[in-house]
């Protein structure tokens, strides 16, 4: 399934990460992609509030994984913008949290492409300026509603 939210400002960028996160389950896998100042961090923190997170969310530029432990489920939060090569991932234990007990997001997802299972959802923020400069496009691909074994 893939959905379109048109956005017209960082709160409705929040409030839609914020919708999404409310209904997401343990291991679900976020792949979250867009140019640099497109939202990343607004959507991580609406995500963040939509899983009951209490702490504070920054973007974890320079830690590359931040784990939120105060909502419904953990939220593993990558930012995987300044990795090298892919098998850093390895050494920061991704598949842990991609297969552990709460929720992974992963910013700047693109460069680690390789690493994520089929069923990853999706998000990807595009700007488009004809539209005004807070104006946005998410697009949410879940290929798991469709598959019928889940």
């Amino acid at each position: 399934m893939v959905r379109k939210v048109e956005s017209f400002s960082e709160k409705d960028t929040f409030d839609t990460a914020r919708q999404l996160a409310e209904g997401s389950q343990k291991g679900d896998i976020y792949a979250l992609t867009g140019d640099l100042g497109v939202g990343k961090t607004a959507f991580a923190k609406g995500f963040a509030e939509g899983l009951g997170v209490k702490e504070s969310v920054v973007s974890p530029t320079f830690t590359i994984l931040q784990i939120y432990e105060s909502g419904r489920l953990p939220l593993y939060h990558f930012d995987v913008y300044r990795i090298g090569d892919v098998s850093e991932m390895d050494e920061i234990g991704y598949e842990d949290c991609f297969w552990g007990e709460g929720v992974s997001l992963v910013e700047w997802a693109d460069i680690v492409s390789d690493i994520f299972p089929e069923d990853t959802i999706k998000v990807t923020i595009e700007k488009d300026l004809s539209k005004g400069a807070d104006y946005r496009m998410i697009t949410i691909e879940d290929h798991k509603d469709e598959d019928n074994s889940h």
